[in-house]
């Protein structure tokens, strides 16, 4: 099979779109619209892979400092692969990327890998070829999901605080603006207990929301008619991902996330196959923050792993001699 490596140009906007929206292992977070929310941030040097005419795999990334990284705007990313490309196919367009980058004077490639629970259909072929590249790994995040379709019972302090939250007569409320949660709850606990500001702007989680409604989804948790918590959840075709979630000092004792959490999981994205915390790792994954894993686990969340490599681009030579 031949193939054909070209970078991005904006005059192919459209044809990525549609390649994304039909790849098999794909969301929104690939799309044009979200990649480019901050492109002020990042070079973008995202590449396309055509065979005929036709594409059939996208590696969305960016370049800083001669390295290419799949993308550092993304929470996920790799090789975007059309659903009728099977391993061999694989391999012929990743050594065609390596190739055509290593050419390009690139000698370095930082791949982080999708978390197979977002694909549709199987689509493990990266991490394999990483083996046979004698990829370095560099990092490993550890992400809490929840199975939905075989879900493990609530622990006992997760039920507890749902009951103490119903005492309280606490209201759940799906809300098309993110202002209140993000001025009153988020950035106040991010700064501070760490010190930080959530990763999008209130500007721009709202621009974001205006492009993608019925993936971008903000709950809030009132109590006395004033806000106590929210969550704000990246919907995609199989998976809910918590990409924010906070209370206000009472959250534990009027279990305002507990309550919220059980209302998503049990009623909102019950028919998703899975519900994702996102992770509880830091220092590039060598820790683990103890009291969030503990109270994600006390929903039947258990762990999946998504690593990050580092390729040297000369090493493609090294696919000429896997097949017998």
């Amino acid at each position: 099979m031949e193939v054909k490596v070209e970078l991005f140009h904006k005059k192919h906007n459209e044809l990525w779109n549609n390649f994304v929206a039909n790849a098999k292992n794909a969301t929104f977070l690939f799309h044009r619209d979200f990649m480019e929310y901050h492109k002020d941030r990042f070079k973008d040097y995202s590449l396309m892979v055509f065979k005929n005419n036709k594409v059939i795999a996208v590696l969305p990334a960016n370049l800083n400092n001669d390295v290419l990284y799949s993308h550092q705007g993304l929470t996920y990313g790799g090789l975007i692969l059309d659903s009728n490309i099977k391993f061999q196919g694989v391999v012929t367009i990743f050594k065609s990327i390596l190739e055509w980058l290593s050419d390009k004077g690139i000698s370095t490639i930082n791949l982080k890998t999708l978390p197979g629970i977002y694909a549709e259909v199987p689509s493990d072929e990266m991490l394999y070829l990483m083996f046979l590249l004698n990829a370095q790994l560099y990092r490993r995040d550890a992400l809490s999901v929840i199975n939905l379709k075989t879900p493990v019972p609530f622990s006992k302090n997760r039920v507890e605080g749902c009951k103490r939250a119903k005492k309280h007569e606490l209201k759940i409320e799906e809300v098309e603006t993110f202002d209140t949660f993000w001025n009153s709850i988020l950035i106040p606990n991010l700064s501070e207990k760490h010190d930080a500001v959530p990763v999008h702007s209130l500007e721009e989680i709202t621009q974001l929301k205006q492009k993608f409604p019925k993936n971008i989804r903000q709950f809030n948790v009132c109590y006395k008619n004033e806000i106590v918590a929210g969550a704000t959840i990246f919907e995609t075709k199989t998976v809910a991902h918590a990409q924010y979630i906070s209370g206000n000092h009472l959250k534990n004792t009027i279990g305002s996330l507990d309550f919220l959490h059980a209302h998503l999981i049990q009623d909102v994205f019950k028919n998703k196959a899975y519900f994702d915390f996102g992770i509880s790792s830091e220092q590039q994954g060598r820790n683990i923050n103890q009291g969030l894993q503990y109270w994600k686990e006390g929903f039947g969340a258990r762990t999946i792993i998504q690593d990050f490599y580092t390729i040297e681009t000369k090493s493609f030579t090294a696919l000429n001699t896997i097949w017998i």
